[in-house]
């Protein structure tokens, strides 16, 4: 198994977080978002979209991080990061969701890149409009979890870490990189320090990564 991964990049964070508590060996390629290697003849081939992660098992690449993680609960079901429960699965993926479909394509580094660089829009501005669809994100987050369970959690939906904190868990680290205040969010904050001070999220974290 082949993580093609960039140690900031919270797709790639997602992935290495759900390896790690699957517990499955892989060999590590980073590919340098900031100097471009992403669009690179030899990554292309590997994935033609010049994004990461991508993931090779059995030979087969593939990419899109919730791609994978679905793949790896079918192929690598124990331990699982889906509940059996049809409603909590609904539930982890709806915050999957929020994050990966609603939060990260409008935070993405090329979207960035495309403000600086074709619209000439300031950093500061640049930084609001960061702060502003995670805040949407995170608050929406916060909300349902508030409605879905009136006691203190430690995760996400259940008694163990699913996709929705692998999700989670990286798009903190971009609120805290982008200097978004989390007081609003103390349901978010509680499960952020418990899963953290779990082996697979503490190795998995953009500081113990090759850079």
């Amino acid at each position: 198994m082949e993580l093609y991964s960039y140690w900031r990049s919270s797709a790639a964070y997602r992935l290495r977080i759900a390896l790690k508590l699957k517990q499955l060996n892989y060999r590590l390629h980073s590919v340098s978002l900031r100097d471009g290697e992403q669009q690179h003849e030899d990554y292309l081939a590997v994935n033609p979209q010049g994004l990461v992660p991508t993931l090779i098992d059995l030979g087969q690449p593939m990419g899109q991080s919730l791609a994978i993680l679905e793949y790896l609960e079918e192929a690598y079901p124990q331990p699982p990061l889906l509940p059996e429960d049809m409603l909590r699965r609904s539930r982890v993926r709806q915050i999957a969701n929020i994050i990966c479909c609603d939060i990260h394509p409008l935070c993405n580094l090329r979207v960035l890149n495309y403000l600086d660089d074709q619209l000439a829009i300031e950093e500061a501005e640049r930084e609001t409009w960061y702060r502003h669809w995670l805040a949407l994100g995170l608050g929406s987050i916060e909300t349902l979890l508030a409605r879905w369970d009136s006691e203190h959690i430690d995760f996400c939906v259940g008694d163990w870490p699913t996709m929705a904190d692998v999700c989670l868990i990286p798009q903190l680290y971009n609120a805290r990189r982008y200097a978004l205040p989390l007081d609003d969010y103390p349901r978010l904050q509680h499960i952020d320090q418990h899963c953290c001070a779990l082996p697979a999220f503490a190795d998995a974290a953009p500081d113990n990564q090759p850079q």
